[in-house]
């Protein structure tokens, strides 16, 4: 726990490093729709997350910290470049995925490969679709080799008042029931400061999400072969 501590506390000192960034803190209901079959659920999540477009491409990245029993109980993060191909929609995208918990360290992931990516005139709408390439690390070697398809996507409506955002993620997994794992996060969100009685400057959001996972999320027993949709609400602020 120390490690996961170390780490989040050297991610905290560099973030003045990032021109955007909103955090955000969320809460929970697995325990509360699914009982002691998630009883293992942390209550707490607390993310930042960061988006900025160059003129090569965009870098992304978010890092989750989960809270429960008065302690930290996991560090996740995903990192991720895009380079541009010319003035096409087209982009070359690496990624990495890991991270820490006090069970020990998560399976890391790289992965590579292409990404096409659309936006409307004023970036109310935008659409992202990734075909990469996946090494699962720390796997045996018949199971290193996979690849992962992601959706993302964004959409600002009611004049900046409202969003709906997400993504989806399919990959292969030799280790789980039918070798697929998916997972998708649908998140809406009310923005405060476009009510005109709110400062501008104020920008904190309200909202919800729902993780829709199979083979992904381990019950307190049994396999993680299930299909859950879990709810958190939570808040937002925009930096």
């Amino acid at each position: 726990m120390k490690k996961i501590l170390l780490s989040a506390l050297l991610f905290i000192a560099c973030l003045p490093m990032f021109a955007q960034l909103n955090v955000q803190m969320h809460y929970d209901l697995g325990k509360t729709i699914y009982g002691d079959e998630l009883s293992n659920r942390p209550l707490f999540t607390a993310t930042v997350e960061n988006f900025k477009a160059d003129k090569w491409g965009n870098t992304f990245f978010f890092i989750d910290l989960d809270f429960g029993d008065n302690t930290m109980k996991s560090v996740y993060a995903e990192f991720a470049r895009e380079f541009n191909l010319g003035k096409s929609p087209f982009a070359a995208h690496v990624e990495y995925n890991g991270g820490l918990s006090g069970f020990g360290s998560y399976n890391d992931a790289y992965l590579a490969g292409a990404a096409w990516n659309w936006a409307n005139k004023d970036f109310s709408k935008t659409f992202s679709l990734k075909l990469l390439y996946k090494h699962l690390a720390n796997q045996p070697s018949s199971n290193k080799h996979s690849w992962q398809v992601t959706t993302v996507w964004g959409i600002h409506f009611a004049k900046g008042l409202c969003s709906f955002s997400g993504f989806a993620d399919l990959w292969h997994d030799n280790s789980v029931t039918g070798n697929l794992i998916f997972c998708s996060e649908p998140e809406f969100w009310f923005h405060l400061n476009a009510l005109e009685s709110v400062d501008d400057d104020f920008k904190l959001s309200v909202g919800a999400e729902v993780e829709l996972t199979k083979n992904m999320v381990w019950p307190a027993e049994g396999l993680n072969d299930n299909f859950y949709a879990i709810p958190a609400v939570g808040v937002k602020w925009t930096f």
